[in-house]
């Protein structure tokens, strides 16, 4: 599961096992199966890389338990990779559900390598709700289980449904009790944070409780290699090599998972320090037509730092952008009209003065634009916002030690 916080110019983290539709592929997204829920689900690219590695395992083992099955046992093995998958996309939707049923917005679930990801773009009200959102995903994946376990008990032992079944049965209990190890980005680490946010009142309490012991459950996958290392002649030093480089791709991935989820918690611990009204730059009205040098002497005059094209009854039409007017040699400001360098009000471009953090963010990438007018509840004019000045505000809120 997964949350999201960029500058408004950009457009999330992930956790293992766990828009707006443009194209089957969007950038960073793969490739679009459809939607559940209204949600879009997307397949990364690294998916098929691990289907064809499960695939190649699966069908390893087939051979030594159903040595009868020659070539036809990778095909079994591809159906069971793609089987399990489709368990976890459940485990990923049973995050998906819970996240709307407390009205937080989800951008897509993703299925990619070591699993699956549910962006969800904001953070729950409640320690209460938190732990509920990253319960169900475990919760979903140990019925997944009884339930294979189930059809084991009614179809022949030693047969192709029933290897599938305990193949299926056994990797959706390892989603479950690995995703309940209690550290970030994993199920666990969420009702770990949610758990010690209830008993201190801070959420970001939590999150670095939890994401420490994420960073510390990394090393310990890390290492896992070196504790079950067989030294003996019938040992493969290819398995022990694999078994190396994936505890190292799965540390590397809960490792960063947990760093994400310390600087989305301090992104929003301070997002509330970005302020429509303080972020705006005075501007002053003018009319289509007047020259730019003069829009200029009039703005260095009120001490202001941006211009607002106005129309007959004062009524604002466009914004002046900052990056036209410096593209504007001095000698040939008297006789360029503003109206050539403004950007006209389309809808979203008005922003109210009592937007701030992540509502004032959505607002901004809902409308991208360099230039923003801001006016007051009231309808007046206020000023004008720059994406530069958010951006930069955004970053310096990021740099600043923690406290």
């Amino acid at each position: 599961m997964s949350e999201s916080g960029q500058p408004p110019s950009q457009g999330t983290q992930a956790q293992p096992g766990n828009g707006q539709k443009k194209s089957p592929r969007e950038a960073g997204g793969g490739i679009l199966m459809g939607r559940i829920f209204g949600v879009p689900v997307y397949v990364a690219p690294s998916w098929f890389l691990v289907a064809a590695l499960i695939t190649w395992v699966f069908g390893g083992q087939l051979d030594k338990v159903l040595p009868e099955l020659g070539n036809i046992r990778y095909l079994v093995s591809l159906f069971f990779a793609v089987a399990f998958y489709a368990s976890v996309l459940i485990h990923e939707l049973a995050h998906t559900v819970a996240a709307l049923r407390f009205d937080l917005p989800v951008r897509r679930i993703q299925l990619q390598f070591f699993g699956g990801v549910s962006e969800i773009e904001k953070e729950s009200e409640t320690p209460g709700r938190e732990f509920v959102l990253a319960f169900v995903g475990p919760l979903l994946s140990l019925v997944l289980a009884g339930v294979f376990y189930g059809g084991m008990k009614v179809v022949e032992p030693g047969t192709v449904p029933g290897v599938l079944l305990a193949g299926l049965m056994i990797s959706n209990l390892i989603v479950a009790v690995f995703n309940l190890l209690p550290g970030l980005p994993l199920d666990g680490g969420r009702m770990l944070r949610a758990v010690v946010w209830k008993i201190t009142g801070k959420p970001m309490s939590g999150t670095v409780a939890a994401a420490w012991t994420g960073r510390a459950l990394a090393i310990a996958v890390l290492g896992l290699p070196l504790l079950t290392y067989d030294n003996t002649a019938d040992s493969s030093g290819f398995d022990s090599l694999t078994d190396a480089l994936l505890a190292a791709i799965l540390a590397a991935i809960i490792w960063t998972g947990a760093g994400n989820s310390l600087r989305m918690a301090r992104l929003r611990e301070r997002l509330p320090d970005l302020r429509a009204r303080t972020l705006t730059r005075r501007a002053v009205p003018v009319s289509s037509d007047t020259p730019l040098s003069e829009a200029l002497r009039r703005a260095n005059e009120a001490g202001a730092r941006a211009l607002v094209v106005v129309d007959g009854q004062g009524d604002p039409t466009a914004v002046v952008r900052e990056a036209a007017i410096v593209g504007i040699p001095e000698h040939r400001r008297p006789w360029v009209a503003v109206s050539g360098l403004a950007q006209d009000l389309k809808p979203g471009m008005r922003v109210s003065t009592e937007l701030a953090g992540e509502d004032l963010l959505d607002t901004l990438r809902a409308t991208p634009s360099t230039e923003y007018l801001v006016v007051e509840p009231t309808g007046e004019i206020y000023g004008v916002l720059s994406t530069a000045d958010v951006e930069k505000a955004f970053l310096a809120a990021m740099a600043r030690p923690a406290s």
